[in-house]
């Protein structure tokens, strides 16, 4: 609806989910989530989060998480980490296999483009990549305090689990995909528009990028 204010067009919400109706428009439903939960393997940290979402400036909380596609039969995974601030995917990295070094090299770069950091706390589920020590050390060289989500609790990393919800619901499930390399550029192209251009209502009707821009 802000997209069509912006455009010149003025319509209220009420309007708008009326034709949407009209026309049998709908937003899709979520497929099974990606579980990277296996017990405990190594130190569970405190959820320092406590489902507090908010953030007064950059760099204050990010979170993480990881998400799974299937395509022909082949996966694909993405771990991206959001800020918490605007909703900015900071930093991502996708790979065919859910390795540790896909979530070490997504932290590397996170951490680089947005040196220096200063009291900051990353929160992620109990994933078992999240528990190990090269994780942790990393977290700990860079001053980063580390928050876990309960066990089983999906609620406690609620605004990842949306985004992952939003990129399906407005890229995945529209298009079919042939291959993972098609779908790797996709997605690629989506988190620039994300970040970019798609605007959000409680970010006064600007991307992520464009509200940090202008608070700074």
């Amino acid at each position: 609806m802000l997209s069509l204010r912006q455009s010149g067009y003025s319509i209220n919400h009420k309007t708008v989910w009326r034709i949407m109706k009209e026309c049998g428009l709908k937003s899709m439903v979520k497929v099974k989530k990606y579980r990277s939960y296996r017990g405990q393997q190594g130190k569970i940290a405190p959820n320092l989060l406590e489902r507090d979402f908010t953030a007064e400036v950059p760099c204050q909380k990010w979170v993480t998480d990881v998400t799974e596609f299937n395509v022909r039969g082949k996966k694909l995974f993405l771990s991206p980490i959001l800020d918490l601030y605007n909703g900015e995917i900071v930093s991502y990295k996708l790979s065919e296999q859910a390795t540790l070094p896909m979530v070490m090299k997504m932290l590397y770069k996170a951490v680089v483009k947005m040196s220096p950091l200063k009291g900051l706390i990353i929160h992620s589920d109990q994933g078992w990549q999240y528990q190990t020590k090269t994780w942790q050390q990393a977290l700990k060289d860079n001053k980063i305090s580390q928050s876990m989500s309960r066990k089983g609790n999906c609620l406690d990393n609620a605004v990842m689990e949306n985004f992952f919800s939003i990129l399906k619901s407005e890229l995945f499930y529209l298009q079919q995909f042939t291959s993972i390399k098609e779908l790797k550029n996709a997605i690629d192209k989506y988190i620039r528009y994300y970040n970019n251009d798609r605007i959000k209502l409680k970010l006064k009707g600007l991307s992520p990028v464009q509200y940090r821009t202008q608070a700074a």
